[in-house]
């Protein structure tokens, strides 16, 4: 395996191989060149790169006692030392000021010398890069492999000394190593690339001991040796003053091994030498596996070679089996489409003829039938040199009537016809054929007549191939001839029924008449089924249907051509339901139409103008300029539409809201453009009515957020991400809970944990907010079961679940289900439940209460805050609005306080708890109470917090 070259680390001195220092050396004498002549300085020094060392005066070292001393730890965790002998005359501000240079000069040099440490170390490692990237190469050169090996040994001997180098495999398995590359200034051994050398369990050496173990080995091969207990023996060759072996391993396997020597110079390999030529090795060895895989890929391709060569001489065979198929194939192609083409039996067999022809010699060839009575072998075909004309005969003994008796083909020659003819078996008709072969032919299972082909030459001899050849196409033979005979009985029969056909064409001429006559008034009804489909029933108008095929059209259109420019303007006339609900449907009806008719007088005659529906009105106006040529025309219908009309005696003042959508590529299908056109007309709406308002990207990027938004909202709801917080709802003189209030929150995968309005419209407009309620319902239950929240639990509740028949049942089973007491559920409602659908929800909150549940209207304050709902509904606990009680700090105090006195005094009119919602400060706290409030929530008692799990 390759080593990273950037893995390699730096060369650096050890305590074992201390190194000799640079800009060090020296230091103590330019230090005493600052004292008096002859003074005596000694500087010491102790590193992880550089070690310890000293450096000293050439007058010795500075002797007691007159003697300064200062010590400290330097920078790049050095400890430096220096020593000096004090001058007399010296004041001590002197001293101290030659210590201080003395310190900054020694750190000085002491970063100096590691700096120059570390560019030799990058030296060093860049001379290896480029030594590893040349191994790289010749790896994947065509080089002979001793040539290659010994660029890698003079690659080796750029790096270290390497006069004395071999490279070793080992094979653990078979216990044998191999000597690629061996050079030895003193050992006469010679080695055998090729040569396996056994690796007996008692064999031990140096080279032995490395391969097995692994281990790095360096210093005198003597040492080394006594060290390991390895006996010296002369066929190991000499001892060496210095040696070094590195294994080579392969997936944690010892694969071989590198090892450099020295005979004249001890203590030539460093560490660094050790780490580096192990790198090497890694790089070697792969080298080395790289070529062999070579060679072992081209023995495979010399071996595939010679397969492909002997598997071409078997296709060669079997291409030739095949034309043979072929030609056969065709052959029964075209005896079938004879048998539907040719005019007649006689043209039939005459082709039949040539194409057997191109199979089997055929000059002579005929074929026989069986008599309808089976008593006459008849010749309906025949082509000989010898006998030209064959007549009909009685069934005979001929070699014929032989295959129409056994059912099986006959091929033979002379001397096999004399032969059935000693035996009684045939008789001779006609000139006697050198070789005979004929094949019976069939249909349905049943022999019907002969093919026989005869040669009247010893030169052309029929073979076993020729009457399996001429059997299989007599097969098809005879079932084209059954078709054949079947057509021509066909042909007859056709005659008698054109008689028939023209009768009967009479008849139907008659039919016909009559039936055109039918055809063309559902013709006319299908017309006026269609343009019902596609037109509104009122106006006259083209349909949502029809729209949006045009639509379809035109967006087709301009995804051919980029410069086309079309728009969807999308109307509803505003508070039309108003007219609707005051004066009836039908005026409502008569103002559509008119409405209509104003539109189309608007609009350019190539516009198209739809009723989508009740109130909605859409145009699609191609060939725009941009779009301002769009408002233009919203604006001249909006002007249409506001001139006053007179309607049932009333005059009505209509207007619209308009939505406009203009062509974008972004749009799929006609449906989108009407999507974001319909945003559109909300925004105009919702911008005062009686106008034009344009999509635009901020539109689309809000109708993405909310398609994305609900798409997460239903993820989260598969996945169960809706958690309730609850915010304690304490007794503001004791500050002990009396119940919590439920609130909603999401734990977004990617946004974090959301409250109610970052989502809650979005949850609104889908209908997802119920399944949302429902889920926090029963987590809030399954909570309350755990009997970890002391008093009652207050959850929120919509009005559109009042408008489910089921609400409060649901509900109750949820209670009855975990076991939860209904006290301990409070359910807590705006007025605006209230008075949605006053006798459903009084029904639901009735049934909820004689159960146990009991209601709290939020908010109150700030909606109708009548008397006469709260006289007539069950409501426990009214919560006064979070506006009235931060205005008790604020310059509108004395309203507020007027506000609360009043809900206060309500309440204890009709018996109902009071709430105070957002107390957050002590001065709140305090005046709510003096107004009679008792409970309050807020973030002075609690922020909404979750429970904890368990």
């Amino acid at each position: 395996m390759n080593a990273s070259l950037t893995a390699i680390p730096p060369a650096r001195a050890t305590s074992a191989q201390p190194r000799a220092p640079g800009v060090l050396a020296g230091i103590a004498e330019r230090l005493a060149q600052a004292l008096p002549e002859g003074a005596r300085v000694q500087v010491a020094w102790r590193q992880p790169a550089l070690g310890e060392g000293s450096d000293t005066t050439p007058a010795g070292a500075p002797q007691a006692p007159a003697l300064l001393r200062q010590a400290w730890h330097g920078p790049h965790e050095s400890q430096l030392e220096v020593l000096a002998e004090r001058p007399a005359d010296w004041p001590e501000t002197a001293v101290q000021g030659w210590l201080a240079a003395a310190r900054q000069q020694v750190e000085q040099a002491l970063q100096l010398e590691l700096a120059a440490d570390t560019i030799a170390s990058l030296q060093r490692s860049e001379l290896l890069r480029q030594a590893l990237y040349e191994i790289a190469d010749l790896a994947g050169s065509n080089l002979a492999l001793p040539v290659m090996l010994r660029r890698v040994h003079a690659i080796v001997g750029e790096l270290m000394y390497a006069e004395n180098f071999y490279i070793v495999l080992y094979d653990a398995c078979r216990q044998t190593m191999r000597f690629p590359y061996f050079v030895d200034q003193l050992d006469p051994w010679v080695n055998d690339p090729d040569a396996e050398i056994a690796v007996a369990d008692g064999d031990d050496s140096l080279t032995i001991r490395l391969l097995r173990t692994g281990e790095t080995m360096r210093g005198p091969s003597r040492e080394l040796r006594e060290r390991h207990g390895i006996p010296f023996n002369e066929n190991s060759g000499p001892d060496s003053a210095d040696w070094l072996g590195v294994a080579m391993r392969r997936d944690e396997r010892v694969a071989g091994a590198l090892v450099v020597q020295s005979y004249r110079q001890a203590e030539v390999y460093s560490e660094d030498d050790r780490v580096l030529l192990a790198y090497v090795a890694q790089h070697v060895l792969t080298a080395l596996e790289r070529r062999e895989a070579r060679n072992r890929l081209e023995a495979r391709v010399a071996e595939r070679t010679a397969e492909l060569q002997r598997a071409n001489e078997e296709l060669q065979v079997e291409v030739y089996e095949r034309q043979r198929v072929q030609e056969i194939q065709r052959a029964l192609f075209r005896i079938a489409e004879l048998s539907m083409t040719s005019d007649t039996l006689a043209h039939f067999f005459a082709e039949v003829h040539d194409t057997v022809s191109e199979l089997v010699y055929a000059h002579n060839f005929y074929i026989a039938t069986l008599s309808d009575d089976g008593s006459m072998l008849e010749f309906p075909y025949s082509v000989d040199e010898r006998d030209p004309e064959r007549r009909p005969r009685q069934l005979g003994e001929g070699l014929t009537e032989y295959v129409i008796r056994t059912g099986k083909p006959l091929l033979a020659d002379r001397e096999k016809v004399m032969a059935l003819k000693a035996e009684g078996k045939v008789r001779i008709h006609g000139t006697m054929a050198h070789c005979w072969l004929g094949v019976p032919l069939m249909r349905d299972d049943k022999v019907v007549g002969v093919i026989a082909v005869q040669s009247y030459s010893s030169d052309i001899m029929f073979s076993l191939r020729d009457q399996d050849l001429l059997t299989f196409v007599s097969f098809h033979i005879g079932s084209s001839l059954a078709r054949k005979q079947a057509q021509d009985r066909l042909v007859q029969a056709h005659a008698s029924l054109e008689q028939r056909v023209s009768e009967r064409t009479r008849e139907l001429a008659e039919a016909n008449a009559e039936l055109v006559e039918q055809i063309g008034e559902r013709m006319r009804v299908e017309r006026k089924l269609i343009h019902q489909t596609m037109h509104d029933a009122l106006t006259g108008l083209p349909n949502r249907l029809q729209l949006l095929e045009r639509l379809a059209r035109a967006i087709a259109d301009a995804r051919d051509r980029p410069e086309a420019c079309f728009a969807v303007l999308f109307m509803d006339l505003d508070r039309f339901k108003l007219v609707n609900d005051s004066v009836g449907h039908a005026v409502g009806d008569e103002l559509l139409v008119e409405a209509g008719r104003r539109i189309v007088a608007s609009v350019r005659s190539q516009d198209v103008v739809a009723r989508l529906g009740g109130d909605e009105f859409a145009i699609l106006a191609e060939g725009l300029d941009g779009p301002g040529m769009a408002e233009e025309l919203g604006v001249r219908v909006l002007a249409a539409l506001n001139a006053p009309v007179w309607v049932a005696g009333r005059e009505l003042f209509p207007s619209a809201s308009i939505g406009i959508a203009m062509w974008h590529p972004r749009y799929r299908s006609g449906e989108e453009m009407l999507r974001d056109a319909d945003a559109a007309m909300y925004r105009a709406k919702g911008d005062g009515r009686d106008r034009c308002v344009l999509f635009d990207e901020q539109m689309h990027r809000e109708a993405m957020r909310s398609l994305d938004m609900e798409m997460d909202l239903r993820r989260a709801i598969q996945a169960e991400r809706f958690v309730p917080y609850y915010q304690p709802i304490v007794d503001m003189a004791t500050g002990v809970p009396v119940g919590y209030e439920a609130l909603l929150r999401w734990r977004h995968e990617h946004h974090g944990l959301m409250v109610p309005g970052e989502f809650l419209d979005v949850g609104e407009d889908s209908g997802l907010i119920e399944q949302i309620d429902w889920l926090m319902y029963e987590k809030v239950i399954n909570d309350v079961a755990r009997d970890v929240l002391p008093g009652y639990v207050a959850i929120n509740v919509s009005p559109r679940h009042f408008r489910a028949p089921d609400f409060a049942d649901r509900l109750l089973a949820l209670l009855d289900q975990a076991g939860v007491a209904p006290a301990r559920i409070r359910v807590e409602i705006t007025e605006v439940a209230l008075l949605d659908d006053a006798p459903r929800t009084l029904e639901c909150l009735a049934l909820l209460k004689r159960h146990g549940v009991l209601a709290q209207l939020d908010d109150f304050g700030t909606g109708f805050s009548a008397l006469s709902y709260l006289h007539r509904f069950p409501i426990a606990s009214l919560k006064i609005d979070r506006s009235f009680v931060a205005g008790l700090e604020g310059a509108s105090s004395t309203e507020s306080v007027a506000v609360i006195r009043a809900i206060v005094a309500l309440a204890g009119s009709l018996g109902i708890e009071l709430i105070a919602e957002g107390v957050e400060t002590r001065h709140q706290r305090e005046r709510l109470q003096a107004l009679g409030c008792g409970c309050g929530l807020g973030f002075l008692f609690s922020p909404p917090v979750p429970l904890p799990a368990g």
